[in-house]
């Protein structure tokens, strides 16, 4: 029986800054601290004293495995080049973009192709709070389209954001002339101004 076969880190295999840094996971319930009697327990299998040792919990096993098993949409350098542009969307425009591509099946004008796997599989940078997602232009049209909904129905800041960062912005009058386009035109014509 060895320390590491029940999961435990000890005190040897980690600097004391490291250590640190685990109290604070333990204080998120991901980490447990060797209690007295483990420690003891420890000390006999290792052959020498144990001051600290710390495994993951059940719960910090699972952040592991689903931090490491989500996917990720991160298309090469020529594929980004090529056909897709990088959106980075506040917290509030992904929250309004889950809600467009959730109502897919009930929507007149679906959202593109695509767009609800990008939006599934979007990492989130928490340093600068923004979804990363890696869209088509049809797909950054129907995003325009979802902000769009979003704006007639709660608030134009999300869409006015958009228009602004990406030059996308759906317009019903435009899209009243020509009803085919309101889901799939191209930046710039019917529908979307840009």
């Amino acid at each position: 029986m060895s320390a590491a076969g029940h999961g435990w880190t000890l005190d040897t295999e980690l600097l004391p800054p490291h250590q640190q840094q685990v109290n604070v996971l333990e204080n998120q319930g991901l980490v447990e601290l060797a209690g007295r009697e483990d420690r003891a327990e420890l000390s006999v299998v290792e052959g020498r004293p144990v001051r600290w040792a710390a495994r993951l919990t059940p719960y910090g096993h699972d952040t592991l495995v689903y931090g490491q098993s989500r996917p990720r949409v991160e298309p090469s350098p020529g594929e980004a080049a090529s056909d897709r542009q990088v959106v980075e969307l506040i917290p509030s425009q992904m929250a309004a973009l889950r809600v467009f591509v959730g109502l897919t099946g009930q929507l007149r004008v679906p959202p593109a192709d695509g767009l609800g796997e990008q939006v599934r599989m979007a990492s989130c940078d928490h340093g600068i709070k923004r979804w990363r997602l890696y869209l088509t232009q049809e797909q950054m049209v129907s995003v325009a389209y979802g902000l769009w909904l979003h704006r007639m129905t709660g608030s134009a800041a999300e869409a006015n954001r958009f228009g602004r960062e990406y030059g996308v912005v759906y317009s019903s009058a435009r899209a009243s002339n020509n009803p085919s386009a309101a889901g799939g035109a191209a930046r710039g014509g019917t529908g979307v101004s840009g």
